[in-house]
């Protein structure tokens, strides 16, 4: 979801911000959060979905990748599986949301303004589908913070901390606590960042 700077842990501003992006009721979570040790079905969760998602929409799929912690080995997590799912055009719902409607997907988020992102429930998995369209930068942020955190011991420790003294708190929306995540995220994003420029002096 869109970036957000500030560690408030709720304002009315983002509330006013998921009402509008929202597709459906939304709830409010108004409770700490579920944080998990890393479990190795994760990764089995997520070979079934893709597999589901490929049969549904065929060369419609031009990349789907496990993301998210549930990711990344030895990571703490929410039990919610992420995947993200590149298309030619996230905006033209009508080429990919009607079919994975047809099979159970729930559309829940729909944020034009953020890289044409839209966000989907799975039919009887516990799954955030997040679809962005091919060439969005936040896919490669995405995947370069995921390959940073599996190949990084130290800064894995590090967002494990501050996932757990966040998730203590009561949070009205999750996306409250994932708001607050950004400061160490940013930390890590520039350590990964630096790290890439390193290995690639001639760019």
């Amino acid at each position: 979801m869109k970036d957000n700077k500030s560690n408030n842990y709720s304002s009315s501003t983002d509330n006013e911000y998921l009402k509008k992006v929202t597709v459906g009721k939304r709830k409010p979570h108004n409770a700490p959060i579920e944080l998990v040790d890393y479990d190795l079905n994760w990764a089995k969760l997520f070979e079934r979905e893709a597999r589901r998602i490929k049969s549904i929409l065929g060369n419609k799929v031009l990349q789907l990748e496990h993301v998210g912690s549930t990711s990344v080995p030895d990571l703490c997590a929410k039990p919610i599986i992420d995947i993200l799912l590149v298309v030619e055009d996230s905006s033209c719902e009508s080429s990919y949301v009607p079919v994975l409607e047809s099979a159970g997907y729930t559309l829940r988020i729909r944020e034009p303004e953020w890289y044409e992102h839209r966000l989907f429930k799975g039919p009887d998995t516990d799954i955030n589908l997040h679809v962005f369209s091919k060439g969005a930068l936040e896919i490669d942020k995405i995947l370069r913070f995921r390959d940073w955190l599996r190949a990084n011991r130290e800064d894995r420790e590090k967002y494990a901390k501050a996932k757990r003294e966040l998730a203590q708190h009561t949070w009205e929306n999750v996306q409250d606590y994932a708001d607050a995540k950004t400061e160490v995220v940013e930390e890590i994003m520039k350590r990964a960042n630096s790290n890439v420029i390193s290995e690639n002096p001639l760019f």
